[in-house]
């Protein structure tokens, strides 16, 4: 297989890595790119020795099966009209440009072999939850391809185009939250006494356990709460104040919020 990266940003960057770290013992995949950032160019070199740098965005198109659009959502429409008369349906487009929906990238290259992915930033070490949407064009083939190359780096699911707002708002945005949690929790262990570096690392290693409990069990995350909690405990007292100060209603909020303004940026 062929894949070729327009934009060698750190998106770009892990996923590629994590394409070639999958498929090591087949060899892995032949990967080509092209960013007219000298910067980018030798990062994405140095953590790919084995990726070819060509010499302009068409064509990566014209010698790839798979072409991953990886540029920022405002430079996108740039990028589609210099490489719209070379796409053939002879290659698969792949575009990881945030809010940027199929119809425009279809129509400005004329081929709707094309999937659309939200990734998140958690793909540069491994850990992504990402979500695609495929195209009329795009086949069941396609689809698997892209699949198996996006759990190389994390989780996957197909979904419907009207679902990746909502899959941005929770995932695509998600980090942030988690990191505001984990730094309030920080911040609370330093308040009782706690080195900042110790409480650091304890809310750190509480978020990725409570994490792993979640996907490694199965079981509800209310199920594990009331496995934890007993009456009158700690568990009990701390998670009182949360329900008084109704943060899962706030979280709820933020999801919302970030869903909507992607919403909004897919109409710009």
């Amino acid at each position: 297989m062929k894949i070729g990266f327009i934009g060698a940003g750190q998106m770009a960057t892990a996923l590629a890595r994590g394409f070639v770290a999958s498929q090591e013992k087949d060899d892995g995949p032949a990967i080509s790119f092209f960013d007219p950032s000298p910067e980018a160019c030798a990062q994405f070199s140095k953590s790919i020795s084995t990726a070819t740098l060509l010499a302009d965005a068409p064509e990566v198109v014209t010698t790839a099966d798979i072409v991953f659009l990886a540029v920022k959502p405002q430079i996108l429409p740039a990028v589609l009209d210099s490489i719209a008369t070379v796409v053939t349906t002879d290659v698969l487009l792949v575009s990881i440009a945030a809010g940027v929906r199929l119809d425009v990238i279809c129509g400005r290259t004329r081929s709707d072999r094309v999937i659309r992915v939200m990734p998140n930033t958690p793909c540069l070490i491994s850990k992504a939850a990402t979500a695609f949407s495929p195209a009329r064009g795009a086949t069941a083939t396609d689809c698997a391809a892209v699949q198996n190359l996006l759990d190389s780096v994390g989780i996957a699911y197909q979904l419907s185009e009207n679902c990746l707002d909502a899959v941005t708002g929770l995932s695509g945005s998600g980090p942030a939250y988690i990191y505001t949690v984990v730094q309030a929790l920080c911040a609370g262990g330093v308040a009782m006494g706690l080195s900042e570096d110790v409480a650091l690392q304890l809310a750190a290693q509480t978020a990725k356990g409570a994490a792993e409990m979640i996907l490694q069990t199965g079981l509800p995350p209310q199920q594990l709460i009331d496995q934890v909690t007993s009456p009158g405990g700690t568990t009990l007292a701390g998670l009182k104040v949360m329900h008084d100060e109704d943060i899962s209603a706030t979280l709820i909020r933020t999801v919302r919020a970030a869903t909507n303004r992607s919403i909004e940026l897919g109409k710009s």
